[in-house]
């Protein structure tokens, strides 16, 4: 059976997934700092990564967690430095984080060869430019939502203009702070 992409995103209520922890000198500070998931919202985002089979970055979000997760000692950094990691970027070489292999260039037909050779779950964590991508190729199998209670009034949104999707409800819970988790499937 082909792999399933899930896309896995802090997002804010007006839709904004940009630089969620204000490492990318995006503006936007650190906009889910104020918040607490509490421990339901951390069990969460720990049993998302410890089920993962791959990952799927775009630079941008490389960049930023292959600066700091191998720097990390704990079981979710761990898991994160094994997981086998592909990279969608054609300014990079040589990826220098521990198991980060190459996409072809030509981001679509990768993906598809990806998803058809793996099995399980490929998150997709940040990486808007791929989400993008993948969600009008209809490569998108599932979404998950972490929906902060603010809003920022710019940044780079999961669902511009021209990326239409039609998703079902699969589940849905309330985390501290008012953090809302929304799980989707693709309704194809």
């Amino acid at each position: 059976m082909p792999a399933k992409i899930t896309v896995t995103q802090y997002i804010s209520l007006d839709g904004v997934i940009e630089d969620p922890v204000g490492m990318e000198n995006s503006g936007l500070g650190d906009w889910t700092g104020p918040y607490s998931r509490g421990p339901e919202g951390d069990r969460f985002k720990h049993e998302e990564l410890m089920n993962a089979d791959a990952m799927i970055y775009g630079r941008r979000t490389y960049d930023g967690f292959a600066a700091v997760w191998p720097t990390i000692e704990n079981e979710f950094a761990d898991r994160m430095n094994a997981l086998p990691k592909y990279l969608a970027s054609t300014t990079i070489a040589t990826p220098g984080w521990k198991n980060t292999s190459l996409l072809a260039p030509d981001l679509i037909p990768a993906v598809e060869t990806l998803k058809a050779r793996l099995d399980g779950t490929i998150l997709i964590y940040g990486s808007a430019s791929i989400c993008h991508a993948l969600f009008r190729a209809g490569l998108i199998d599932a979404v998950t939502l972490m929906i902060y209670p603010v809003t920022l009034g710019r940044g780079i949104r999961l669902f511009p203009k021209e990326t239409p999707c039609r998703l079902s409800l699969t589940h849905s819970q309330t985390f501290d702070d008012g953090i809302q988790l929304l799980q989707y499937e693709s309704a194809r």
